[in-house]
């Protein structure tokens, strides 16, 4: 996978007299507790930001960096949909809205041409292409990534400051071993993901705020 041209479907869209392409992806799928977060992000005439890749792919030193660079040098828009709604609709479902949320907040400020999408299709009023490993193959979609990471880590730092015995800045609220263990231990808090399998078997067993209901 080395020597990728990750500015290769942004060049073939230029080629059409395409010049306004957002790039959307997601994190947060897979962890227990907290929202899932979608990022749309469209660069700026000119941009370079040399070693922007997959976010998975960067330190958090790394990630923060461009984060910062990114949220200046870009057009970006936010969609953040909650562990209720995740409940409700599934994640897959979830998902989407997110990013329907994230390219409807750019919108607002741009008029978009196309959409690169990270693997999942979307249904939307926009000419759209999903690009399986598009976080890597596409460096809008890379922006759009390390911008969604950032933004959800932070808020399980945030939470870490309140229930530092969870774990949250270190595994984000992703099911590790530890996590697992420290719900075993002290319960559910607000925010957890409660038809998530670990969740679900700690509700049936009922562990629910560090108390075991009679």
């Amino acid at each position: 996978m080395e020597n990728i041209d990750n500015r290769k479907f942004e060049k073939e869209l230029n080629s059409k007299g395409i010049k306004v392409i957002a790039g959307v992806d997601e994190v947060g799928r897979g962890p227990l507790i907290g929202p899932v977060v979608a990022c749309c992000c469209v660069l700026k005439d000119g941009f370079k930001l040399d070693g922007l890749t997959d976010s998975k792919k960067l330190s958090e030193k790394k990630r923060n960096e461009f984060y910062e660079y990114l949220i200046n040098n870009t057009i970006y828009g936010l969609g953040i949909i909650g562990p209720d709604i995740i409940d409700d609709v599934n994640i897959y479902e979830a998902t989407k809205l997110a990013m329907k949320e994230a390219i409807k907040n750019v919108e607002k400020q741009i008029k978009i041409e196309h959409v690169l999408i990270d693997a999942m299709p979307l249904d939307i009023d926009i000419p759209t292409t999903s690009i399986i490993k598009g976080d890597l193959l596409s460096i809008t979609i890379s922006a759009a990534s390390v911008i969604a990471k950032v933004v959800r880590d932070n808020m399980m730092i945030e939470l870490d400051k309140l229930y530092p015995m969870y774990g949250f800045k270190s595994h984000k609220g992703y099911p590790t071993k530890k996590h697992i263990e420290a719900i075993n231990k002290y319960g559910l808090i607000d925010g957890y993901r409660k038809t998530y399998g670990p969740v679900k078997k700690i509700i049936e067993e009922g562990y629910i705020n560090g108390n075991k209901n009679s």
